[in-house]
């Protein structure tokens, strides 16, 4: 079930990328936001109700709630046009708490992998906050470029791994990801800072991440 998350939450980080850079509508996005915020309030409300009450279990589903309330949000924003300013500052709480999972992923839970990939959420997320919560239009264009790449290096293709059931998490891959990772961040930051990349104002800057868990907990 999360597995099957994840494969669509690179597909919401997509076209959130792409309505970024301006090249889909924002009420076009929104569609997709409904269907995969949806899901990723569904699925952990599943996930919690038969955890029996395990303590890990449910730490790792509660993450999952920090994607679905924010693509839920900003399919709202988009259909609405309420002024994003809280989006952005919901943003930087979701931007320490996968921090805060990231961290645990090496230590409580021996996931490195999924450790960077959290970090790596936790980047984009802060990237909305500039965005929204403090205004940063200059970077609008950027954070798009990035949770393109995110899409498929943190959802799609780790996704498509454990569903083939090819995955593994070792230091070794973590630190492909992360070194991945931070050249994704600065090819984003290259093309977002193009002459022709002229943003507008940033309304409703859309996230997206992750439906973080597989087999281990917790897992966005």
């Amino acid at each position: 079930m999360a597995n099957v998350g994840l494969l669509y939450v690179g597909a919401v980080l997509f076209i959130n990328g792409l309505m970024l850079i301006g090249v889909i509508p924002g009420k076009s996005a929104a569609i997709l936001n409904f269907f995969v915020g949806g899901m990723q309030v569904v699925f952990p409300t599943i996930i919690i109700a038969q955890s029996d009450s395990d303590p890990s279990i449910i730490f790792g589903a509660s993450g999952l709630y920090l994607f679905g309330f924010t693509y839920l949000y900003v399919g709202i924003l988009q259909w609405t046009g309420i002024s994003g300013e809280g989006l952005g500052w919901f943003s930087l709480f979701v931007a320490i708490c996968a921090t805060v999972i990231g961290l645990a992923q090496f230590g409580t839970v021996d996931d490195p992998v999924f450790g960077i990939i959290w970090l790596l959420w936790a980047v984009l997320w802060l990237m909305f906050f500039l965005v929204l919560g403090r205004g940063n239009a200059g970077l609008t264009k950027a954070t798009g470029w990035f949770a393109i790449f995110l899409s498929f290096l943190t959802g799609t293709i780790p996704a498509l791994l454990l569903l083939l059931g090819y995955f593994e998490s070792t230091v070794l891959a973590a630190a492909v990801v992360a070194v991945v990772g931070l050249v994704s961040l600065v090819v984003a930051w290259v093309l977002g800072r193009r002459p022709d990349s002229a943003v507008s104002s940033p309304t409703t800057a859309s996230v997206a991440q992750p439906d973080p868990q597989h087999a281990k907990q917790p897992r966005t």
